[in-house]
């Protein structure tokens, strides 16, 4: 393997391979100044300087996030609009759909929306469309569905703000509609009576990067105001907000920080009773963190829409019995075994596909068609696609006589807008710039990949084919003390604008215990110097580095520093990113 080190980057021949980039370098004075103020090391000084934090008052914020620094929720575009309104509803008892996606985001929005005005007004009720006869966002089915049942509100959650002949043809059967959304506006808005989302082009609310739940929970905040409702009646929804943060995958930052934060909190002290019965199965944490909800919470809520019924995570949420939490959750964790192995099948399925045929070594892109894959795990089916084969990636499969997909990407390629150039072969699409949903008529599939492909190739620079670790700080072994950690646990919750930090470190070696465990992850003992300490650490996936570690031979190396919990013992870890040897 060739390897060279330009411009502050190592760059490795095998493109498959990650380069490591190391985050700009901030101001010394800076730095020093921080440090000096906060009184921490000036390594975790920089990182702090990096993410924008250069101030005692600013650092103090970000450290202890407290209620008082939530925005007003009145200065966001259509709130005042959005209450009167409800208001009007409820005075004269009209009554009112709750509507939200199949997702984590949309499944939490409704919840937290549904359960607060139910406790002060019964005549409403919750809509999640279905994935596979629906799709994604506000349906048609869905407001005859409310017509028919003399609803006359909808509130929509994390979704509608591109629903324009949607919104227009329930005005035309007296539906009148709320818009509460977090994606891009299209260039035209729909004609609802008030549409609450940051990023449209004349709304100055301060920050932009709110969930879908986030809207929702900032509306709810809004009516307590309104009606002087104590904010602890609103606090009690604070760990949705906080899944919703975490599975949607908006920055950590600002609002977003200080939702994540105290829900997090909430979730260890007293959670929702849906989210308790889910946790029953989980394995008991002091805290509970963001990978937490990554990789165990919001994987179950999606399963319900993607296996059987996404209504089933809200009734979860919304349960107040704890025997009917226990049956749905138990319910839930059925289905999302159900999801693992619909998931790991597909997987092998989309592997053998690209392995057998030539051209997609050729292409900057992967789009897989195929009529009888789960509509419910193409997503997830299309980023592990993506941990092999590092390119913008779409997994289409047929639903209801459609096309229908789910897109990831790579970082530093703009998928939304790639899909919005291919716009005239969809009937629909949606998303972010790292994920999106799309659908189109089956005849146009094949003209779609040839097109998709054009535009990635005409678009995404070179090095975003190679995946990429931007390490914070380069740091040595030893400065790893337990106070250091504990600064640097605060730096939680990480996600976002907020990763957690990236270390690295030069010439280190293994002690000598160096194993393969599992599948393919290498467990080993580091040092970086004769008679130092001594580093428990893991690189999952990293197995094949085996010969070389056991060897003694000296390598670099990326990783973050982690609680490992395992059989109630909780230890400091180095998770390792990736290696690598000098010869």
């Amino acid at each position: 393997m060739e390897l060279y080190f330009y411009k502050n980057v190592y760059i490795r021949k095998n493109t498959m391979q990650k380069r490591w980039i190391r985050k700009f370098e901030p101001d010394k004075k800076l730095v020093d100044e921080l440090a000096t103020a906060i009184n921490i090391n000036k390594a975790l000084a920089e990182i702090l300087v990096q993410r924008g934090i250069e101030t005692f008052d600013v650092a103090k914020k970000f450290f202890r996030p407290q209620y008082s620094d939530l925005h007003d929720p009145f200065l966001m575009k259509g709130m005042q609009t959005a209450i009167e309104r409800i208001d009007k509803a409820i005075a004269n008892n009209e009554k009112i759909l709750i509507y939200g996606d199949y997702d984590v985001d949309g499944t939490t929005a409704v919840a937290t929306v549904y359960g607060f005005f139910s406790k002060r007004y019964k005549n409403l009720d919750f809509y999640i469309p279905d994935r596979y006869t629906e799709g994604y966002g506000i349906s048609f089915n869905a407001i005859d569905w409310a017509s028919n049942n003399f609803f006359h509100l909808i509130i929509a959650l994390d979704c509608g703000i591109k629903a324009v002949d949607k919104i227009r043809y329930a005005n035309k059967k007296n539906i009148d509609f709320i818009i509460c959304d977090h994606h891009l506006p299209g260039d035209e808005i729909p004609a609802a009576v008030a549409i609450l989302n940051p990023k449209q082009k004349d709304c100055t609310y301060p920050f932009k990067e709110l969930s879908g739940c986030g809207i929702g929970f900032k509306l709810i905040q809004g009516y307590s105001i309104t009606h002087q409702i104590d904010f602890k009646e609103v606090e009690h929804y604070i760990d949705l907000s906080a899944v919703s943060v975490a599975s949607d995958l908006v920055n950590i930052l600002d609002e977003n920080r200080i939702l994540a934060y105290n829900g997090l909190k909430k979730l260890k002290s007293n959670p929702n009773n849906g989210l308790k019965a889910l946790l029953n199965t989980y394995s008991p944490r002091a805290e509970y963190s963001v990978n937490d909800i990554v990789f165990f919470i919001g994987p179950r809520i999606n399963a319900a829409g993607r296996i059987a019924d996404a209504k089933d995570s809200v009734r979860l949420m919304i349960s107040e019995n704890t025997s009917d939490s226990l049956k749905i959750a138990e319910m839930i964790n059925h289905h999302n075994n159900e999801r693992r192995n619909f998931d790991l099948t597909i997987t092998e399925h989309a592997f053998d596909i690209i392995e057998k045929d030539e051209t997609f070594k050729h292409k900057k892109s992967t789009v897989l068609f195929h009529s009888e894959w789960h509509k419910g795990v193409i997503g997830i089916v299309a980023s592990r696609l993506i941990e092999k084969h590092y390119k913008p990636t779409i997994v289409l499969t047929e639903s209801n006589g459609m096309a229908t997909g789910s897109a990831r990407s790579v970082d530093g390629f703009d998928l939304y807008s790639a899909i919005e150039q291919c716009s005239d072969l969809l009937e629909q699409y949606g998303g972010h710039t790292h994920a999106a949903g799309l659908t189109m008529r089956l005849e146009n599939v094949a003209g779609f990949i040839e097109k998709f492909e054009r535009v990635v190739c005409e678009n995404i620079l070179e090095r975003s084919l190679t995946p990429e670790i931007e390490y914070d700080v380069e740091i040595p072994l030893r400065t790893f003390t337990p106070k250091f950690f504990n600064v640097l646990k605060q730096l939680a919750p990480f996600g976002p604008a907020n990763m957690n930090p990236i270390f690295m470190s030069k010439n280190v070696w293994d002690v000598g215990d160096a194993t393969v465990v599992g599948k393919n992850h290498l467990k080993l003992s580091m040092t970086q110097e004769d008679g130092g300490r001594i580093f428990k650490a893991i690189g999952f996936n990293l197995g094949h580095h085996y010969d070389k570690v056991s060897q003694g031979i000296s390598f670099d190396v990326c990783y973050t520093i982690e609680e490992n919990h395992f059989n109630g013992h909780v230890n400091m870890q180095l998770n390792i990113k990736d290696m690598l040897f000098k010869n």
